[in-house]
């Protein structure tokens, strides 16, 4: 039956009827537009359930109770979050026949169980961190090693480090080498090293490399000095450590191998394509990749994956279809798929197993599985899965940004790719003949170019949140880069693994560097357009929220419900540009610290380091180099010290030498350094020694109320595993452990100067960790 109009409200005056009153019609059509909408929004709920979309917002729950365990204001108890968990389960099922109910205590069974997940996987990596920096005599095992144009980098299982209890020691550390050192896996090394505790975060908000390095287990940071003594370990390793190190062995073997096949940074991109090993690629090809948008093909992850679990899938059922018995008495597919989900097995053992590619291997197995019981391989369901099984892993990836970058590609690509019916957008019966490849070529342009655009949006929070960069051009380099990759590449790498068993591989592997060639100049070509890389300033977590909303709501609704994600998306994006930039930037030992001066760009007093001072002025949205002279101006600077002026007028001093504290003290309004500030200090805002103990890196922004200075720190107040600087600790002048009854060899900056011989091992530790934020993104 259709649907009555409604009425008119009609008025008589004088015997003649009158137009309906306006506030009556309001009222009828509001009526009407709100039941509609009510009945069509419960229609389209419905219509979710009957497609199980529902399903998909468990990882969302669990990793929302991952996200509140890290916003804890300490360390938690495991059990409140268990018993939490296991009191939801049983509500679930008691309320299993009442739709609603069951889904609340889902939920929240689901956000217990990832706070729980996140605390139990905090436990069972918890080892010690260096609490303070030392040179002493280290010993250890070697067990990976990486070559770099700058010296080799290892990772050492500790055996002892300057006399510390094994309590205080930490269990592996990961040092530089000199270049031209010669260090394998498996060796037992001993030598003087320069060790730090992971460095925090160079601003608040930026990136915590003490974090990362805690869930990868490693205490320290650093590098040897002098020589290096290789003796015969005190005894044998364990068989998964035996397999390890004869893995790195192999990996290391041919990277050399394929590297030198063909030469030039040609051949270490050809390399790093095959076994995921990248020291050999120069920053200037790496710039040049992350330019133009296409960094993600050097990481064993996803792309790698998929490729070469599809090529192995692809080959073995082309080898099977081609005797008629077997293609027709045996599930063909099927074993195919079994081969394809063996060969991404042992292609992620080998490429080292790292937590990208651990990701990439769960999402591969369970595509490759649903093919094992006939569902679609290609589903949102499956990404899901896998992201839960992630999760549950790794709890501590949510945070990075490959996992986010990483499923967000890959939910934007199945959600505006795929249909309902599992079907590809664009898909169709092939044609024969001319036509036929020429709509072929047109439909794979057209996926092409919405995949790689629907990937770009929804990475590009992300990469805007953690880098303050977006690379515009990323569609012509994918464009350009991803069929060689596809194609010649991956395929090539396929038959040259299989050909090394006979050493026969060197020509494919020439083969490949001749495929990168075009790679790499079409990188540098998009690399040198105007603006390939657009610097953003930093935004708060709070737009990023609201934009991660968004393309949550947007992927996994399959109606035009997800049409509502552009409420989300427009009020982060508004935040996001609504920013309030710090006045001053204040490094974590402040060695150095950049200041806003009366043209309203950053001046820098000190010296800080080369990564920590390009966080800063990507946070700013400032795209100059570190290395730009207009950096400096503006600046006083002597043996004692350096002053500078703020936006507002008020006066800034950085100390370095005690001698200029009485001076400083009573003229300026703003005190930073390195050493402890004199208890009569009477500067208005005093940020010294004892204060980034506790608060790590800082930020100063004027208030608008007040116009006073506020600071925001990188470290919370509470303590946590990771944070070293959370916890009480000694006074800076005293550097080095505990004293033992043989001492180790320590240095001490003086009482009145920061001259330290480790200040040059943090800035190395900082380009380390910058690099190390890169590639995590990348994966």
């Amino acid at each position: 039956m259709a649907r009555q109009k409604p009425r008119a409200i009609v008025v008589a005056d004088h015997g003649r009827p009158q137009r309906p009153a306006i506030g009556g019609a309001i009222a009828g059509w509001g009526g009407l537009v709100l039941g509609d909408a009510g009945r069509g929004l419960r229609h389209l709920i419905a219509v979710e359930a009957e497609r199980r979309r529902t399903f998909l917002w468990l990882p969302v729950a669990f990793g929302s109770g991952i996200v509140l365990y890290f916003l804890a204001d300490a360390e938690p108890s495991l059990w409140p979050p268990l018993a939490g968990a296991l009191l939801a389960a049983l509500a679930a099922i008691i309320a299993r026949r009442h739709r609603h109910a069951l889904g609340v205590a889902v939920a929240i069974a689901a956000v217990m169980a990832g706070f729980a997940a996140a605390t139990w996987r905090t436990r069972t990596v918890t080892t010690p961190v260096l609490a303070r920096p030392m040179i002493a005599k280290l010993s250890g095992l070697v067990l990976g090693v990486d070559e770099r144009p700058a010296g080799p980098r290892i990772v050492v299982r500790v055996a002892s480090f300057g006399g510390l209890d094994a309590s205080l020691r930490p269990a592996h550390v990961r040092v530089s080498l000199r270049p031209g050192a010669s260090v394998k896996p498996g060796d037992f090394i001993e030598a003087t090293a320069r060790l730090l505790p992971p460095p925090t975060a160079a601003r608040p908000g930026g990136y915590d490399f003490a974090r990362d390095a805690f869930f990868a287990e490693l205490g320290a940071v650093g590098s040897l000095v002098g020589k290096i003594t290789i003796r015969a370990p005190p005894e044998e390793p364990d068989a998964w450590t035996a397999l390890t190190i004869a893995n790195d062995r192999a990996r290391n073997a041919l990277t050399q191998r394929i590297a030198n096949a063909y030469g030039g940074q040609e051949g270490a991109l050809a390399a790093a394509l095959v076994t995921g090993k990248r020291g050999l690629i120069t920053e200037e090809a790496n710039d040049a990749m992350r330019a133009a948008g296409i960094y993600h093909i050097v990481s064993i992850s996803g792309l790698h994956m998929a490729l070469a679990a599809g090529s192995l899938f692809w080959a073995a059922r082309a080898l099977l279809a081609l005797w008629p018995a077997i293609a027709l008495a045996w599930p063909v597919k099927k074993i195919a798929a079994g081969v394809g989900m063996a060969g991404a097995t042992g292609y992620c053992l080998f490429s080292g197993a790292e937590v990208a590619t651990q990701r990439s291997l769960v999402m591969t197995l369970i595509m490759m599985g649903a093919i094992l019981i006939d569902r679609p391989a290609l589903s949102m369901r499956n990404l899901a899965l896998s992201a839960l099984v992630c999760l549950i892993l790794r709890p501590e990836a949510l945070l990075g940004p490959s996992f986010q970058m990483s499923f967000a590609a890959v939910a934007g690509m199945i959600a505006f790719s795929v249909k309902p019916s599992g079907r590809l957008v664009g898909a169709g019966a092939p044609s024969s003949g001319a036509l036929g490849w020429l709509r072929a070529g047109a439909r794979w342009a057209y996926l092409l170019i919405t995949t790689t655009t629907v990937a770009t949006v929804a990475t590009a929070p992300f990469s805007a949140y953690h880098f303050q960069t977006f690379n515009p051009f990323g569609l012509f380099g994918n464009a350009m880069a991803l069929p060689l990759i596809e194609l010649a590449v991956m395929p090539l790498s396929v038959l040259g693994v299989f050909a090394s068993f006979f050493e026969l591989d060197r020509p494919i592997w020439w083969l490949i560097g001749q495929a990168t060639v075009p790679v790499l100049a079409s990188a540098r070509a998009v690399a040198e357009l105007e603006r390939s890389r657009v610097i953003v300033p930093a935004f708060g977590v709070g737009a990023l929220s609201l934009m991660v909303v968004a393309i949550l709501w947007a992927t996994l609704w399959s109606t035009v419900l997800r049409w509502l994600a552009l409420l989300p998306a427009a009020v982060g994006i508004a935040m996001a540009y609504d920013l309030t930039p710090p006045d001053i930037y204040i490094d974590r030992g402040a060695s150095g610290l950049a200041m806003r001066a009366a043209d309203g760009r950053l001046v820098i007093l000190g010296k800080p380091s080369g990564f920590v001072l390009e966080q800063w002025l990507r946070a700013d949205g400032d795209g100059r180099a570190p290395a730009d002279p207009s950096l400096r101006s503006g600046a006083r600077c002597d043996r004692l010290g350096c002053t500078g002026r703020l936006q507002g007028g008020q006066t800034i001093a950085l100390v370095r030498d005690k001698r200029a504290f009485p001076e400083d003290c009573a003229r300026a309004d703003v005190i930073v350094s390195p050493l402890p500030a004199p208890p009569n200090c009477k500067a208005p805002t005093v940020i010294d020694r004892r204060t980034l103990d506790r608060s790590g890196a800082i930020t100063l922004a004027r208030s608008p109320h007040d116009m006073g200075l506020h600071p925001v720190h990188a470290l919370p107040a509470a303590s946590r595993p990771w944070i070293v600087g959370g916890r009480p600790q000694q006074p800076h002048a005293s550097v080095g452990p505990p004293r033992t009854a043989t001492p180790p060899v320590t240095t001490a900056p003086s009482s009145s100067q920061t001259t330290d011989p480790l200040d040059a091992v943090q800035d190395a530790m900082d380009e380390d960790g910058g690099r190390e934020l890169n590639n995590d993104a990348e994966d």
